[in-house]
């Protein structure tokens, strides 16, 4: 079982906010860019049946060790939820700050089948029998439409992953 990421000198959660929260005053005055560069900002949903395919799908796709990655319950719907409102602005500082630390060019959202915050935050009626694929479709085509309206340069790229690791794009 693991039980820490190993790092030397590793810095506790709240140092970590500190941390980043210093880090975006710096970016959102103009500061620095971190060193290097990455291509791609993957939202997920936080799902830990789906953790290693995940990174399979991205290595796959030939972005291992090439992308940011966020991580929300129910991923295109933890960021246009009214219901958590936090979720939706830790969505897009997190992107603001991909954009100006990484220069990414393209957001990759990965919803999956079987999404459990589906059921919470819309009820189980508005995903059973065939709703659910359309459900993730109408929210992932909603967050596109907003990421564009903000970062019209950045290309957004629409998925959903079944339980097995195939992925299905969505136009």
């Amino acid at each position: 079982m693991k039980t820490g990421c190993g790092c030397a000198g590793a810095v506790s959660r709240r140092s970590m906010l500190g941390l980043f929260a210093g880090g975006g005053a710096l970016l959102a005055a103009g500061g620095a860019r971190a060193a290097g560069h990455a291509d791609v900002l993957l939202l997920t949903c936080m799902d830990y049946r789906l953790v290693d395919e995940t990174e399979a799908w991205m290595s796959g796709r030939g972005y291992r060790n090439n992308y940011d990655h966020i991580v929300l319950a129910g991923a295109s719907l933890g960021a246009v939820t009214d219901v958590y409102p936090a979720w939706r602005e830790a969505f897009w500082t997190h992107l603001d700050v991909a954009v100006k630390l990484h220069d990414i060019h393209t957001v990759v959202v990965l919803d999956h089948d079987d999404c459990g915050a589906y059921k919470v935050l819309l009820g189980e009626a508005a995903v059973e029998g065939g709703k659910a694929f359309p459900a993730h479709v109408a929210h992932l085509t909603r967050l596109r439409a907003e990421i564009t309206a903000k970062h019209p340069h950045l290309k957004v790229e629409l998925n959903v992953m079944a339980l097995d690791g195939t992925v299905r794009p969505v136009a």
